[in-house]
């Protein structure tokens, strides 16, 4: 069976096996250790005692604890990464065999911080280096008495290249030949960043 949250996969096993930890807590505890987890997903810091604290009830062992910050984690942001309403995700976390009750309070922390956590896993998501300037310079040799056959041009390049706001300087020289891989090289990942942004 194939879940939105899950990007119209298949649910991950070890999803699905932790949702019967996640039951043994009541709804009101699991709010509360959502409110933690989004802080974390949200870039603030979590607070892990807390979280023991409040799976002190259903007497959770370390792996129980992190599992269950694992599952909730993932549900949270892949819900938010697919775009998949608090409706739909409480009904599909219902299919999966999570109490309707801990569905719905699990859904309404997300709902409650969708917005922003699609704003911050769009800010963190993987984004190429670009290239924000490009000089070059051709040298070819066009006679020589010392050399008897002459070489095939050679291309200076200086790229500066941006990554996460740093300029990073880059010079290299090349044959005619590698720059003209280089060159279709750089088109076709172009074309399949072009291709990306425009299915997304």
């Amino acid at each position: 069976m194939r879940f939105r949250f899950c990007g119209d996969l298949d649910c991950p096993d070890w999803v699905l096996a932790e949702i019967s930890t996640l039951s043994k807590i009541s709804s009101i505890k699991l709010k509360l250790i959502c409110v933690q987890i989004l802080k974390k997903l949200l870039g603030e810091k979590i607070d892990y005692e807390k979280i023991i604290k409040f799976t002190s009830d259903a007497r959770f062992d370390s792996g129980d604890i992190k599992a269950t910050v694992a599952v909730l984690s993932f549900i949270l942001s892949s819900a938010a990464k697919h775009n998949v309403s608090s409706d739909n995700l409480s009904s599909e976390l219902q299919q999966l065999g999570l109490p309707r009750e801990h569905a719905a309070s699990l859904c309404r922390s997300y709902e409650e911080n969708q917005n922003a956590l699609q704003e911050v896993l769009r800010e963190s998501s993987l984004r190429l280096t670009h290239l924000s300037s490009l000089s070059w310079r051709v040298d070819q040799i066009l006679s020589s008495s010392i050399v008897q056959h002459v070489n095939e041009p050679l291309v200076h390049l200086n790229l500066n290249v941006t990554d996460g706001g740093c300029n990073t300087p880059v010079t290299m020289t090349v044959s005619s030949s590698k720059l003209r891989v280089l060159i279709t090289v750089s088109y076709f990942k172009y074309l399949f960043c072009c291709r990306n942004e425009a299915g997304s």
